[in-house]
């Protein structure tokens, strides 16, 4: 039954099935991870589940075959099924993969890309902090200084922002020389990674999480 519990909630996440009220009458992930924690299921097993229904769909999203509002649905999906998960994550009982910090970089006011980053990695089982978007060095090098384990997260969309990425970079590793640091957006790509010393780019959310369980793994 724990097994049955645990693949519809991992369908009804990839579906975006939020709850009764809109899954018209069905049990949507609200409901049944309710179901699954008062049957004793393991907290850390449904987080699995949840985290793998998001992963299927961004997998899609990745290949084309699942668009912005699939992502978004299904990131509601896992908020609604994460707010169960709460209390364990408060009690040691259920532990994060870790604190991830992203934000879009100064003098750059996109940001659909990183909510979806955001929405991704928080979806994968890490606490995620988003600072927003037009984020100044210091106010990364602040939230690090509270968060001195994370990963960081630079989001552009412009060429003519992705160099503030440089800037950004170069403040948090004179501060912090050891901290992990990924990039992302548009016009980003490995060379320009690379070159400014970047632990690694994605060029979708599914990549994204990749490769924040590549660098804590």
């Amino acid at each position: 039954m724990n097994e049955e519990l645990l693949s519809k909630l991992s369908e009804l996440t990839e579906a975006g099935k939020i709850n009764k009220a809109l899954a018209k009458g069905q049990d949507g992930v609200d409901e049944v991870t309710k179901q699954a924690l008062d049957e004793g299921v393991a907290p850390g097993d449904v987080l699995e589940a949840l985290v793998k229904g998001m992963s299927a769909i961004g997998e899609k999203f990745a290949q084309g075959k699942a668009f912005v509002p699939n992502m978004l649905l299904a990131a509601r999906a896992m908020n609604a099924g994460m707010a169960h998960l709460k209390p364990f994550f408060s009690s040691g009982q259920v532990k994060r993969k870790g604190t991830f910090i992203i934000g879009t970089v100064f003098g750059d006011l996109h940001d659909i890309g990183k909510n979806l980053v955001a929405m991704m990695v928080e979806g994968s089982g890490w606490e995620v902090i988003d600072l927003g978007v037009d984020v100044k060095p210091e106010k990364f090098i602040n939230a690090v200084s509270q968060h001195p384990d994370c990963v960081v997260g630079l989001s552009a969309l412009l060429t003519t922002t992705m160099g503030n990425m440089e800037v950004v970079l170069k403040s948090l590793r004179e501060k912090y020389p050891t901290l992990k640091i990924i990039i992302g957006g548009a016009p980003i790509s490995r060379n320009f990674a690379e070159t400014i010393g970047a632990n690694g780019f994605a060029t979708n959310p599914q990549g994204a999480v990749e490769l924040l369980n590549e660098l804590v793994a």
